[in-house]
């Protein structure tokens, strides 16, 4: 009997906090979700138990999820591999964090002043440049490689944090999230606002703006994502070693290597360290991120 103990601590729990018993189906379907779930996690778990295995343990057959000896050695030789050369690694993540916190912010504002001229402002050709910019979301990265590199060129931006920040400003789809919730928003809002006297940076920072945060954190996550972990304008437009960034020095932890054993501790680190902030920022913003995938706009 005492077996049952449980089964009717957690009948009586359910029955004061009003919940009613699932049906077979319903208990099915969380056992299925809950296993799913766990199974998503496994390359989460796997990311954080591997930055902290020591080498006997990062090349053992068949690979273990769990770490069994954890060691923070792999972090220490990140930090050493550097020290036999002028750039110490937190030069790398300095640059990493100064440029993601520009691109953040220049994206969402990009993004959400372009999608509010078009969509509050209905000037001639608004639709056609619109529609162009929807349909530039069917070009491969790769085809304007070449457009990108002249831009930076001709505005001599090269090896500055500029050059960083300024080719990963586009991005269609920022501004096709940000007109979706603007359309939402009423125009006798802003009608009344302007016959208060109210100007247009008035009512885009004080009306437009805050009715904009879901989309504009979801935004936030995507432009996050893309600048921190880039690693093109390093490869492209950086010639002195000190101005580029975290991800470009992970992809030489590495390459040119003797043996495939070499610096495996330390890029076993690194990929945590590229990891986590994306992690933190989705955690922190993914009811923001729900928000706006369910086109929720104004209520």
């Amino acid at each position: 009997m005492k077996r049952f103990g449980w089964y009717r601590r957690l009948d009586a729990w359910r029955r004061r906090k009003g919940l009613r018993r699932l049906s077979p189906f319903e208990t099915i379907t969380m056992v299925v979700l809950i296993a799913l779930s766990v199974f998503m996690l496994l390359p989460i778990v796997y990311i954080f138990n591997h930055a902290f295995k020591p080498y006997q343990e990062l090349f053992i057959y068949p690979p273990t999820i769990l770490v069994r000896e954890p060691s923070f050695q792999n972090f220490l030789e990140l930090l050493a591999t550097t020290k036999t050369t002028a750039i110490p690694v937190t030069r790398y993540l300095f640059n990493s964090v100064v440029v993601t916190v520009l691109a953040v912010f220049l994206i969402t504002m990009t993004s959400a002043m372009c999608a509010y001229a078009i969509s509050k402002h209905k000037f001639p050709g608004h639709k056609f440049i619109f529609g162009t910019i929807l349909l530039t979301l069917v070009f491969v990265p790769e085809t304007v490689e070449i457009p990108k590199y002249l831009v930076v060129s001709k505005l001599h931006i090269f090896d500055t944090y500029w050059g960083h920040v300024l080719p990963l400003v586009a991005v269609p789809t920022g501004v096709f999230l940000m007109k979706q919730f603007i359309d939402q928003l009423p125009d006798e809002l802003l009608d009344s606002a302007r016959m208060d006297g109210a100007r247009e940076l008035v009512l885009f920072t004080r009306i437009v703006i805050p009715m904009l945060m879901p989309a504009v954190a979801t935004i936030g996550i995507i432009a996050f994502d893309s600048a921190w972990k880039n690693s093109e304008t390093s490869t492209l437009y950086m010639q002195e070693e000190a101005m580029r960034t975290f991800p470009f020095y992970v992809e030489t932890l590495t390459s040119g290597m003797a043996n495939s054993v070499a610096r495996q501790g330390a890029a076993a680190a690194a990929a945590l360290l590229l990891f986590l902030p994306n992690l933190i920022m989705f955690l922190v913003f993914q009811s923001k991120v729900i928000a706006t995938m369910a086109h929720s706009g104004i209520k």
